[in-house]
């Protein structure tokens, strides 16, 4: 197991070359079981969850080579069904398969993905809306088992307590793709990486329309084909590295990124006096002497990413008075809360609200990473302080970030991995 060590107080500046976004590769990746064609996938993150699932999709019959950031994978063998709970319950997202395997393949066996650190995540919308296309899942011994004998186009409300589910969302379009007739998403999730699920799908000649809206709508086909995509560079790592850079006083440009993929964290960004310019595909970021504080509720696109709110929690710990942050995708997001506070932050939790007072700087500490978004807040905190911080368990940062050190490196920062 590997940890970094972390030498802060160096000034983060410099041009970031995104990497492709995992949220949209794994969907993408999962819907090459619609067909028996070859496809290819393009901008590929070298990320451990892209390396789970294409273990997965190998499993599940297919052929997977994975070359400079290029995928390219093929029919071997369309009779396996089964996804099983060793590879499901590393990675939520491989509950992705379910979708496909039903529509295509009419039977499937696959994993409940199980509890996670960030709080609870039930799958009861992907079984609503794949039942509504009458795919009559049934669970036993913690595997949704379906044979249906065919899939049919439906109305399907996907709404939840929290909002709209990006995978449940995904799930039912690729379904939907080769069920009979049309079907309707009302309160589809509009995040840009189900957009490009949409993409996908039409080059494999799906009818789609709406994507982006809360209203998705697909007629069925009764076959489709493969597909060349090239992925959508990651937002959420493009907002991780302005925090990165904000905390240490530096100043950074995001390369090709959509500024509406970012939209609500701009807007935080430039509420909290913070300078940020947005010219065609680049974002340009520099802090300014003083961070306002600021209040952030998390909600499903376009609204504040969850995905970010760690993040932001380093950043408004070094603001000049009190901020909140108000958890409405995830309540139970606050892992990261502890191991800031052992840092010198003051952050005092009620519920779904984080109240955090600002101070003056972080103080080096060792910590525990619990998650993905988490281990990127300790790593943002590390390089706010001045001496050596030390981050344990920084497996979870390798399932979502492409060579962070590495590229951290690039931007003037003085860190390096070592095992335990």
């Amino acid at each position: 197991m590997d940890k970094i060590e972390i030498f802060g107080g160096k000034r983060i500046k410099g041009r970031v070359k995104l990497s492709g976004s995992k949220n949209a590769t794994l969907p993408i990746m999962a819907a090459t079981l619609l067909t028996d064609e070859p496809c290819i996938i393009e901008n590929v993150p070298q990320l451990s969850d892209v390396y789970t699932m294409a273990k997965l999709l190998t499993a599940l019959g297919k052929e997977v080579k994975f070359e400079d950031h290029t995928l390219t994978i093929k029919a071997r063998s369309n009779k396996s069904f089964s996804a099983p709970y060793k590879l499901v319950r590393t990675m939520r997202a491989s509950f992705c398969v379910l979708g496909p395997l039903l529509a295509k393949r009419k039977k499937a066996k696959v994993s409940l993905p199980g509890g996670c650190v960030i709080g609870v995540r039930p799958v009861d919308l992907h079984l609503k809306g794949l039942n509504c296309l009458g795919a009559n899942i049934k669970i036993s011994g913690g595997y949704c088992y379906a044979n249906p004998k065919k899939l049919e186009g439906k109305e399907v409300f996907l709404g939840g307590p929290f909002g709209s589910s990006v995978l449940a969302t995904a799930n039912v379009m690729m379904a939907a793709t080769l069920a009979k007739g049309e079907t309707i998403i009302d309160f589809s999730a509009c995040e840009p990486e189900v957009v490009d699920l949409a993409r996908v799908l039409k080059k494999m000649g799906a009818e789609i329309s709406g994507e982006g809206t809360p209203q998705i709508r697909i007629k069925g086909k009764k076959s489709l084909g493969g597909f060349k995509h090239r992925v959508i560079p990651d937002r959420i790592e493009a907002g991780t590295f302005m925090v990165f850079s904000l905390v240490t006083g530096g100043e950074i440009e995001i390369e090709e990124i959509s500024p509406q993929f970012l939209g609500a964290a701009i807007d935080t960004l430039r509420r909290m006096g913070q300078k940020v310019l947005v010219k065609g595909f680049k974002i340009y970021v520099k802090r300014t002497s003083e961070i306002l504080p600021a209040n952030i509720v998390t909600l499903p696109f376009p609204g504040f990413p969850t995905d970010l709110q760690a993040q932001f929690m380093v950043l408004l710990s070094l603001a000049k008075g009190v901020s909140t942050v108000t958890e409405k995708v995830y309540p139970d997001r606050f892992m990261h809360i502890p191991e800031l506070n052992r840092m010198g932050a003051k952050i005092s939790r009620f519920r779904e609200v984080a109240i955090i007072e600002g101070i003056d700087k972080f103080s080096p500490a060792e910590v525990m990473a619990s998650d993905l978004r988490a281990s990127a807040s300790l790593v943002a905190a590390g390089l706010s302080a001045s001496g050596k911080t030390t981050v344990y368990r920084v497996y979870h940062l390798d399932r979502g970030y492409e060579n962070l050190v590495e590229k951290l490196e690039r931007l003037g920062a003085e860190l390096r991995r070592r095992k335990e």
